[in-house]
């Protein structure tokens, strides 16, 4: 592990942790108890994940902090991505402080155990794969990996995060936020459809297995 990777990864977390906060508690009026929710939820298990991926895999861990893409169509879905991030997350602040429809508490209790149980399957999915990275490409010596999640759908690390995107408006308790997060699997459509694309053409034994596994997404519908 190196010093550079070890402050790159910590510079990173806190400035999610800033930016989070910041779009959470500005709007809010500084004080919301379920953005605090959210919060702990979301960078507890995000630094115990980065601290077990510093000491077992940094190269796994450097793949997870790239976040530079150089194909067109993913940089426009990085980019609608965080505009659904921006809106959501100020609306559900501003939703706090002028009591925009807020959603129950028992709403918030099952979203927070629905964004746990998909935070575990995410990591789940980067246990079994060890090629993922955060950008689209091919990397040298990489296999298709076929067992576990990977024999029921083609893409399980982006069905852990709809389960991800679509517990965080409702752990907030904002109905509003929930419509913005709402239309997420329809970006992700376009970037599978572009990395599938790429993986056909570069990666050996990838159309063998979208034959195998017919689903992309969310089984028995895409």
């Amino acid at each position: 592990m190196s010093g550079k990777l070890f402050f790159g990864a910590i510079l990173k977390f806190l400035l999610g942790v800033v930016l989070v906060g910041g779009l959470l508690f500005f709007p809010a009026g500084f004080f919301f108890a379920r953005g605090l929710l959210l919060m702990g939820l979301l960078f507890v298990p995000m630094f115990v994940a980065g601290l077990v991926m510093m000491a077992k895999d940094p190269a796994l861990l450097q793949k997870r902090l790239d976040a530079k893409e150089t194909r067109g169509k993913q940089k426009t879905v990085v980019a609608l991505s965080g505009v659904m991030f921006l809106l959501g997350f100020v609306l559900a602040g501003l939703g706090e402080r002028f009591a925009w429809r807020n959603l129950p508490d028992w709403v918030v209790a099952a979203a927070s155990v629905l964004f746990l149980l998909a935070y575990a399957l995410y990591a789940e999915v980067l246990r079994e794969n060890a090629y993922l990275s955060r950008t689209i490409g091919v990397q040298k010596g990489q296999k298709v990996v076929t067992t576990g999640l990977y024999g029921v759908v083609r893409h399980p690390m982006y069905f852990a995060t709809v389960l991800l995107f679509w517990s965080i408006p409702l752990v907030l308790g904002s109905l509003y936020s929930f419509l913005v997060f709402l239309p997420y699997p329809l970006l992700l459509v376009r970037r599978i459809r572009d990395e599938e694309e790429l993986l056909a053409k570069e990666l050996s034994g990838y159309r063998e297995y979208q034959e195998k596994v017919r689903y992309r997404l969310i089984p028995f519908v895409w």
